[in-house]
C-alpha cells in the first residue's frame, strides 16, 4: 500500500484526449469497435453483494444509430431485490467505513489505470450504446478517469479532517466519517463519466451504494462494475441494480435506511426525488441528504464588439456537441442588436458544415438521440420553434433506422418563446436579440435554470459585470459554454439546475460524509 501519497503520487492532470488524426489512434479505435462488436448481446446480471443474479424481466439496451441492433440484455431489480441490495449494502457498510481511505484511494486508482489501459473500449462501448461520436465518447471515458483520480487524491487530502483550534490543556479535532448507503441514479448523456463519478466519490469516502443506472445505457455501468470488482473492490460496496423507477426507484429513495441519493436527470424528476427524500420514513433517524444535478437552458451571449468568428464557433459548438443532449448544451444564443445578422449568418453557414450520421464514422460529428421518446419530444419542440421564430436550417429528423435529428436553428426568437425557456436535450438552438449589455444580462438570467453561460466580448467592464450579475454556476468568457474539466472547473448549477454540488471540485467528497468533532481535556 502507498503510505506517503505526497511523495509518490503525481500531482493531479486531467487526462489528455486522444489525437484521431494521427494514423496509429485511429486504427486503434476502430479495432476497440471491431472487438466491442464482437461482444454485443451479452446477459448482464444484477450484481448484490458480489452475488450474480439473473432475473426473467430485463432491459434490452439497442444501439440508438441502428435500434434492430442489441448491445445486450441486462437484468431489471424488483423491490424484494432492492431490498435484498440494501441489506447487503448496510451490512458491508459496518466494515467499509472502517477502512483505511487510502486503500479506498488506492482502489480509485488502480481502477483508473484499468480504464486507461481499456479506454478506446470503453469509448466504443459509448459510440454503440449512447450513439457518442468518436470526440465526445474519448472525452466521456476521459473524464471517467479524471474523477477517479481527482477523488482518490481529494479523499487522501481529506482523511485527517481539517486543523482547528486547541486551548491549553485540550486536543481539539475536526474530521470527517462516511454517511451510510447511498442511492446512486445516473444519466445516458454520459453513462461512463458521471456514472464514475458519482459512484467512487460516494465509494471512497467510506460509503456502500446501490447504483440504478439510465436504462438506455445500462451495459456501459456494467461493464464499469467489473473494473471496479477487478481493482480489488470488497463485494457489497457496489451494488448494480438496473429497474424501473415505479418498481424499486420509488422504493429505494422512500427507504427509511437510506441516508443519501445522489442523481443526475431532469429537473422534473430530480424535484420528485426531493420531495420524497424530504418526507422522514417510519424508523428513519436522520435527514436524508440529496445531491442533485438537474439541467438547464444555457445561452452563450454575444457582446457588439465581440470576435464574431469566435461567437459563432461558440454558439454552434456549444449547441450541437453530442446532439444537445448536455445539460450544459448552449440551446439559446443571445446577441447584440448591432452584430445580430452577422453572427446569425456565420452561426447558420457553420451548422451547415456539420455532418450527422453513425457515430461509428470517425467523420460524423452528430450521431443519434437516445430514444424514440427523446426524438418525438424534440421534433414536437421543433414544430413548435417554427411557430414562435424562423427556421434557418435543419428542422428534419428520420427515425427510420436510428434516431437522427438534423441540427436546428431558429431565429427572432423572443426572449419569453418556449424555446428559450424550455429544456429541449436535442440539438435546437435558438436565437434572440438584444438591445444592449443590460438586456443581454436580464435574457441571460430569465430561466428557471441557472448551470452553465458564456459571454463572447472584448469589453473588460462587461466581464467583470457578468462575473457579477450573469447567474450561472460555470461561467465561461471567450468560449462554448460546455466542456468542464474535472478539477479545473468544477461543475453545478443554482436554481432550478440543482443542489450546485460542484462535481469534480474541492467540496464535492464533503457532500457525501458528515463533519465530527472531538474534544479531549487533558
Amino acid at each position: 500500500m502507498i503510505t506517503d501519497y505526497q511523495n509518490t503520487i503525481a500531482p493531479y492532470k486531467h487526462e489528455p484526449f486522444t489525437d484521431f488524426t494521427i494514423k496509429e489512434n485511429k486504427q486503434a479505435f476502430e479495432d476497440a469497435l471491431m472487438f466491442v462488436q464482437s461482444q454485443l448481446g451479452g446477459e448482464y446480471p444484477l450484481v448484490i453483494g458480489g452475488e450474480r443474479i439473473r432475473t426473467d424481466k430485463k432491459t434490452i439496451s439497442v444501439n440508438p444509430s441502428n435500434k434492430e441492433e442489441v448491445i445486450g440484455t441486462v437484468s431489471k431489480a424488483n423491490q424484494e431485490l432492492a431490498e435484498k441490495a440494501m441489506q447487503a449494502a448496510l451490512s458491508t457498510f459496518e466494515t467499509w467505513k472502517n477502512h483505511d481511505p487510502e486503500e479506498r484511494a488506492n482502489i480509485l486508482f488502480r481502477a483508473a489505470g484499468i480504464l486507461r489501459r481499456r479506454k478506446h473500449e470503453f469509448s466504443a462501448y459509448l459510440v454503440k450504446e449512447a450513439g457518442k461520436p468518436w470526440r465526445e465518447a474519448d472525452a466521456d471515458t476521459a473524464e471517467a478517469i479524471d474523477f477517479l483520480e481527482f477523488y482518490a487524491r481529494q479523499m487522501v487530502q481529506l482523511k485527517d479532517g481539517v486543523p482547528v483550534n486547541s486551548r491549553d490543556g485540550e486536543i481539539n479535532k475536526f474530521h470527517y466519517i462516511p454517511l451510510g448507503v447511498g442511492i446512486i441514479i445516473s444519466p445516458f448523456n454520459f453513462p461512463l463519466a458521471i456514472m464514475a463519478g458519482t459512484v467512487t466519490a460516494a465509494i471512497v469516502a467510506g460509503n456502500t451504494v446501490l447504483l440504478k443506472p439510465s436504462a438506455n445505457t445500462p451495459v456501459v455501468a456494467a461493464k464499469f462494475v467489473e473494473v471496479m470488482e477487478e481493482a480489488g473492490l470488497p463485494q457489497g460496496v457496489l451494488n448494480f441494480v438496473p429497474g424501473d423507477s415505479s418498481e424499486m426507484g420509488d422504493y429505494l429513495i422512500d427507504h427509511p435506511k437510506t441516508r443519501f441519493i445522489s442523481f443526475t436527470g431532469s429537473r422534473e424528476v430530480g424535484c420528485r426525488i426531493y420531495e420524497r427524500a424530504a418526507k422522514v420514513q417510519p424508523d428513519q433517524i436522520w435527514i436524508k441528504r440529496v445531491i442533485a444535478e438537474m439541467g438547464g437552458k444555457d445561452t452563450v451571449v454575444v457582446d457588439k464588439d465581440a470576435d464574431l468568428d469566435l461567437a459563432a464557433s461558440s454558439i454552434v459548438y456549444s449547441a450541437f456537441g453530442f446532439s444537445g443532449q448536455k445539460c450544459s448544451a448552449g440551446s439559446r444564443a443571445v446577441v447584440h442588436q448591432d452584430v445580430y445578422d452577422e453572427v446569425l449568418e456565420k452561426a447558420v453557414a457553420l451548422t451547415n458544415t456539420l455532418t450527422v450520421g453513425n457515430p461509428e464514422d470517425v467523420n460524423s460529428y452528430m450521431g443519434p438521440v437516445i430514444s424514440q421518446s427523446s426524438y418525438n419530444k424534440i421534433m414536437k419542440y421543433i414544430g413548435i420553434g417554427k411557430e414562435e421564430g424562423r427556421l434557418m436550417t435543419g428542422g428534419e429528423g428520420d427515425d427510420s433506422k436510428g434516431y437522427f435529428i438534423q441540427p436546428t436553428v431558429i431565429a427572432d426568437m423572443h426572449e419569453k418563446a418556449r424555446l428559450m425557456q424550455e429544456e429541449i436535450f436535442g440539438p435546437v438552438l435558438a436565437i434572440c436579440k438584444a438591445r444592449d449589455f443590460d438586456h443581454m444580462m436580464e435574457i441571460a438570467n430569465n430561466t428557471d435554470y441557472g448551470l452553465t453561460g458564456a459571454l463572447i466580448t472584448n469589453n473588460r467592464e462587461h466581464i467583470e459585470r457578468a462575473k457579477r450579475e450573469f447567474h450561472v454556476g460555470n461561467l465561461y468568457f471567450n468560449r462554448g459554454c460546455t466542456g468542464a474539466i474535472v478539477g479545473y472547473q468544477p461543475f453545478g448549477g443554482f436554481n432550478m439546475s440543482g443542489t450546485d454540488s460542484k462535481a469534480g471540485g474541492p467540496d464535492y467528497l464533503i457532500l457525501h460524509m458528515q463533519a465530527k468533532t472531538t474534544s479531549e481535556t487533558l
